[in-house]
């Protein structure tokens, strides 16, 4: 019998990595490390908490400064970053508004890419960052709902009660 060379060989396609629904993120070029951040695939974009956010010219290029802190455990930092861009994005509540968009490295476990994350007051929410699903797409990631800390070190503080 001779082979059909018109077909395409299989490709092995590699299981997803996964992950929680929780998970301790790193922005490197950021400085923040161990950002306890809800992985949220009804989310679009990827928030963070941020305060003050202003306006600046670096070198003749917009950039953005802004005061953070990921944990209640951590000091309050500034953090400096080229502007993005600017979007309507809804709010938990589905109203939208206009946030600034910087681009930056996430690291989850030894894996990072770049994305886009939106700066906005995450004050009054459990955690201060969200992952939303446009910063999985194309990455090969799934998401167990059920279970937390899958590709990362839970925080210190963690009781095994709270999250499991």
């Amino acid at each position: 019998m001779i082979p059909d060379k018109t077909k395409a060989p299989k490709r092995k396609v590699k299981p997803p990595a996964l992950i929680g629904w929780m998970e301790m993120a790193d922005l490197p070029l950021l400085g923040l490390n161990r950002v306890k951040a809800k992985i949220d695939t009804g989310a679009r974009t990827t928030a963070l908490h941020a305060i003050d956010i202003q306006e600046f010219v670096r070198d003749g290029a917009a950039w953005l400064r802004f005061r953070t802190q990921i944990s209640e455990l951590s000091p309050e930092r500034y953090i400096e970053a080229p502007y993005h861009s600017e979007r309507a994005i809804k709010n938990t509540s589905g109203v939208p508004e206009d946030r600034y968009i910087i681009r930056t490295r996430l690291k989850l476990g030894k894996r990072q890419w770049m994305i886009d994350l939106s700066i906005t007051d995450r004050g009054n929410m459990t955690f201060p960052m969200i992952i939303g699903r446009s910063a999985l797409k194309d990455h090969n990631i799934a998401v167990h709902t059920r279970k937390t800390f899958l590709m990362t070190e839970p925080p210190q503080e963690r009781r095994r009660k709270d999250y499991r």
